[in-house]
């Protein structure tokens, strides 16, 4: 499903035009991931559109939780990062207080008020606990120290962009998915691709040097759609409109789309 709004984004957008971008993107590719052997031709997938008010959180997660009834596992595209209250809502609706979180992404996003800077904060008040947050890949001169004190606060688990240079992602992805789902908790994956390095991710409007590679990135979804906690995922945070000629952006944003579906896949392995 897609959310097609940037209307909260803290700097200028046109993350509204990328759910669509990102549709046509997928034409690009083929269905075989060729490292695991998986055939995507193989997995039934339907595309519920975009919400018809993206801007209106009560309608978007309505959607999501419509779309999420109907499905094993559920894509968000958005979008800006403020999708990802409304959709982690609606997938757990009154389970949010037994659910998990992982983000990947450069910030806290545990700002005041309602913005793409909010989300983690707002799903707390909403009844996420802290100790089932993880956020991997947290950028150095990304974030200020009252919001590095605020995740320490609410009990988040950080693991940086610094620490992640000294061990593969794997061990970071089984570590995330033993906290966030703990006592085999349901678990809402954000992936704000404002992680990966700027070379990679020119079309996020906040991506900056130093931040994970396009090939960390997607070997990270990947291994966490592969586990049969994880319920849902949104990409975020890309800008279709302020992308390079070459679509870079838009093309990583597909292929995580496409590594999710392979770590879907691949759990009837």
């Amino acid at each position: 499903m897609g959310v097609p709004t940037s209307s909260l984004s803290i700097s200028p957008s046109g993350a509204d035009k990328t759910p669509d971008a990102i549709r046509e993107a997928l034409f690009r590719y083929s269905t075989y991931h060729a490292s695991s052997g998986i055939d995507l031709a193989s997995l039934s997938v339907q595309d519920f559109g975009c919400s018809f008010k993206a801007s209106d959180v009560e309608v978007t997660t309505t959607f999501a939780a419509q779309s999420a009834a109907r499905a094993h596992f559920l894509t968000i595209l958005g979008g800006d990062n403020s999708i990802t209250y409304a959709g982690m809502r609606g997938v757990f609706n009154q389970g949010l207080g037994h659910a998990g979180i992982i983000t990947f992404d450069a910030h806290h996003d545990l700002r005041d008020g309602i913005s793409n800077g909010s989300p983690i904060r707002q799903l707390i008040e909403a009844g996420v606990k802290g100790a089932r947050i993880v956020q991997i890949g947290i950028a150095d001169f990304a974030n200020s120290p009252e919001y590095s004190a605020r995740a320490r606060d609410f009990g988040i688990t950080v693991i940086s962009r610094a620490a992640m240079r000294r061990r593969p992602m794997s061990d970071v992805v089984a570590e995330a998915l033993e906290i966030a789902g703990t006592g085999n908790a349901g678990i809402y994956v954000d992936v704000d691709v404002d992680v990966c390095d700027r070379s990679v991710a020119p079309g996020c409007p906040a991506s900056v040097p130093g931040g994970l590679s396009a090939d960390e990135l997607r070997e990270g979804v990947f291994l966490v759609a592969a586990d049969s906690r994880v319920r849902a995922l949104d990409i975020t945070e890309v800008d279709a409109t302020a992308d390079t000629a070459d679509q870079r952006t838009v093309r990583l944003a597909a292929l995580c789309v496409l590594e999710t579906a392979a770590g879907f896949a691949s759990r009837s392995r």
